[in-house]
């Protein structure tokens, strides 16, 4: 377990933004994870945990405590069985599944970050998301001091959310384990309908494994959304805001916000999100407000491959990117009466 005391946070996230930490534990078994999370406790002493750093916004001012870098490593595949340890690079998981012949994560290939983080925001992407292949998460339950085993329905999965997203201070994920389908080579049905289109096929169909993450990643470069170092769209967090999720009476209003302002022709997306609820997307939102690809002047800008990406062109600071949220959430809701939500967590910071 390695300490470093004032140390930088920046190079840990996919923003490269963000101050030091008074100090900097990298932990790499789940015993290392789980005695500094005890020391924490113990001491009353702020604690931050960092996985891949691709969902982080911190401050400029940096962490006054600690900050648990997870990195341990772990990677079983036992017939359909995947088990992960949180340090794990998601990415590479991916590709192994791929290569072992095994359908259900495929389309989440290239997204950054570490596994330990795919439960807390149940990840998703390309019309697949992890609630629907993980069967349990184990983590340290901070309140009680015990490691605990929660199934796929006590994690209460439900959009960009989980019960460990909703308890922040209460878990700390320490491996999480799927059950993935040997579809013999092919991939899970296609449920996304630009997937399907780039691959040729219809929405609903099987691919080969490999067609189905290389049309992804290819989909996802096409938008800034794989990590590049030479690239400056992606030095970021992904898509920064999640997709609204509107009531009848919500998307109602909304759509006669629409009407008057880019006409009567004019509709917006509009997905089925249960309970009566309409899912709509928040580029569109964004692009229609005015704030189009490579939007800004400054050194935080909108990504030149995706509206919904907001990016560090380099020499940016939090407070930069915190301006360019601000300025684009006020123009959405002045322009359509919808607040977007940011998906990054933030650190010392508020949106």
């Amino acid at each position: 377990m390695q300490e470093l005391h004032d140390a930088p946070l920046a190079p840990l996230t996919t923003f490269r933004l963000g101050g030091p930490a008074t100090r900097l534990i990298t932990a790499t078994t789940d015993a290392e994870v789980i005695a500094a999370v005890r020391d924490a406790d113990d001491t009353g002493t702020p604690l931050l945990l960092i996985g891949g750093g691709s969902n982080l916004v911190i401050g400029d001012k940096g962490f006054d405590g600690t900050a648990l870098h997870i990195a341990s490593r772990g990677l079983t595949l036992d017939g359909t069985t995947l088990e992960l340890a949180a340090g794990e690079i998601w990415s590479d998981a991916v590709a192994r599944t791929v290569e072992a012949g095994l359908a259900g994560v495929e389309c989440l290939a290239g997204i950054p970050g570490s596994a330990g983080a795919t439960p807390i925001q149940n990840v998703g992407a390309y019309g697949q998301e992890v609630s629907s292949t993980i069967t349990e998460v184990t983590a340290y339950d901070r309140r009680n001091r015990e490691t605990v085993t929660l199934s796929n329905a006590a994690c209460d999965f439900s959009y960009r959310n989980s019960r460990f997203k909703a308890e922040p201070e209460r878990y700390v994920v320490l491996r999480v384990r799927f059950r993935l389908e040997d579809a013999r080579g092919f991939s899970a049905p296609l449920r996304y309908a630009e997937t399907a289109r780039a691959l040729g096929v219809e929405a609903g169909d099987r691919v080969r494994l490999t067609a189905a993450r290389d049309t992804v990643l290819k989909l996802r470069a096409g938008k800034g959304m794989v990590l590049n170092p030479d690239d400056h769209d992606t030095w970021s967090a992904g898509s920064f805001f999640t997709n609204p999720i509107l009531t009848d009476d919500e998307f109602t209003a909304f759509r006669s916000r629409v009407a008057e302002r880019l006409g009567d022709s004019a509709e917006p997306p509009a997905f089925p999100a249960g309970d009566g609820r309409i899912k709509t997307s928040a580029a569109w939102l964004i692009d229609r407000a005015g704030f189009t690809k490579g939007y800004g002047t400054g050194p935080a800008r909108i990504s030149t491959k995706h509206t919904l990406a907001l990016t560090n062109r380099g020499e940016a600071t939090t407070e930069d990117l915190l301006a360019l949220a601000r300025e684009v959430v006020a123009g959405v809701h002045d322009a359509f009466g919808v607040t977007l939500v940011n998906e990054p967590v933030t650190v010392g910071v508020r949106l």
